[in-house]
């Protein structure tokens, strides 16, 4: 009875964690009233929004963002692709009147080197402390405190592991 019980337990935990990751999934925060009527250019809005950043988020897309700025932005890029604007066009707009903090992902250039290129410093600054690390850490514990013996002290030894041969040998 208490084996059946744990199952379901367990079936139920499953189903809970189910449940939860569906409701975790990202929601987009576009209001019905935002959303245009031509499905291409809606498809269009979709596409730059998830390409610039809220600025009050900061972490999020305008696409998913609540904040009353981004749906400011949601409504003016809604508006230029009305207007008759490219997604370039709408991008270089918003990114002219915002900086280039606005876009998500930001062009390599210049400016953005090491921005682009931190992780892999990192990365790289990473691995040659590891080898560091490793190549000083002696190959074996048994030989990590071990010191050289002087002649006179191989000779005792030997002795003394000749003696111990020899009495189990008897």
């Amino acid at each position: 009875m208490a084996r059946a019980m744990r199952a379901i337990g367990r079936g139920l935990l499953g189903g809970l964690a189910a449940v939860m990751m569906l409701v975790a999934t990202p929601a987009l925060a576009v209001e019905p009233d935002e959303i245009l009527s031509d499905p291409g250019l809606e498809a269009r809005a979709r596409t730059i929004s998830s390409e610039l950043r809220c600025l009050v988020c900061q972490n999020q897309s305008i696409d998913d963002s609540n904040a009353p700025l981004a749906r400011d932005l949601r409504i003016l890029v809604r508006e230029r692709l009305k207007a008759g604007d490219t997604n370039a066009q709408v991008l270089q707009f918003v990114e002219d009147r915002y900086g280039e903090f606005v876009l998500l992902r930001p062009p390599f250039n210049i400016r953005t080197i090491l921005l682009w290129l931190a992780p892999l410093l990192l990365l790289a600054a990473a691995i040659m402390i590891a080898m560091r690390a490793f190549m000083r850490t002696p190959a074996s514990p048994a030989t990590a405190g071990a010191a050289t013996l002087s002649g006179a002290e191989e000779e005792k030894l030997a002795r003394l592991l000749t003696d111990t041969d020899e009495t189990k040998s008897d």
